[in-house]
């Protein structure tokens, strides 16, 4: 049985995102003591305080399936060097109404993929921002900038380039120990 449950968010909406792929290989390459579930976000309206007295169905399933989990992993691109739009709009709901903030004391980390050279280092940046003000402790290191090539990665997960590969496999273990490191300081709730 696995010792922590991690949510994973794909910060693309699009069904052929070279960020789902890398969120797949992650998957692949998470070491056991991990149990790695998407949570999905694509439904969710655009966040809005008006909803904040009765949030809808759809927003009050987001949040429990955080609650349902140990900590969160952000799989996202760099959208215009800041986060996609949808990824923000669910990180307002998850964070919202005040008071009710799912990512409070909850471990995270991110990563990314694109074509560019430097990956999705400036994106990642805003989105610590916002984790920050969340109060989602962070993994700040190994950072991961991964620039995609063409079949770098299968649609399945299979990397094939073995030094990337191996990369991954490491950070999956470091995001582990850093979410042991967590949860020893701010226990999971009973």
């Amino acid at each position: 049985m696995a010792d922590f449950k991690v949510g994973y968010f794909v910060g693309s909406l699009a069904k052929g995102s070279i960020n789902r792929k890398l969120s797949q290989a992650l998957v692949r390459l998470a070491p056991p003591e991990l149990q790695m579930q998407e949570i999905r976000f694509g439904d969710l309206p655009l966040y809005s305080y008006d909803y904040d007295a009765a949030y809808p169905p759809v927003a009050m399933d987001f949040k429990a399936a955080i609650a349902d989990v140990d900590a969160v992993l952000f799989v996202t691109p760099e959208y215009n060097r800041s986060i996609p739009g949808g990824l923000k709009n669910a990180i307002d709901w998850a964070s919202r109404p005040w008071g009710q903030n799912s990512f409070t004391r909850k471990p995270s980390a991110i990563i990314g993929t694109s074509p560019g050279a430097i990956g999705t280092a400036v994106g990642q940046q805003h989105l610590k921002s916002i984790l920050g003000f969340c109060n989602s402790p962070m993994m700040n290191a190994v950072e991961a900038y991964i620039q995609f090539k063409p079949d770098l990665i299968s649609d399945e997960g299979e990397v094939s380039v073995e030094g990337t590969e191996e990369f991954l496999r490491s950070y999956m273990h470091e995001f582990r120990d850093f979410i042991r490191r967590v949860l020893t300081v701010y226990p999971r709730s009973s």
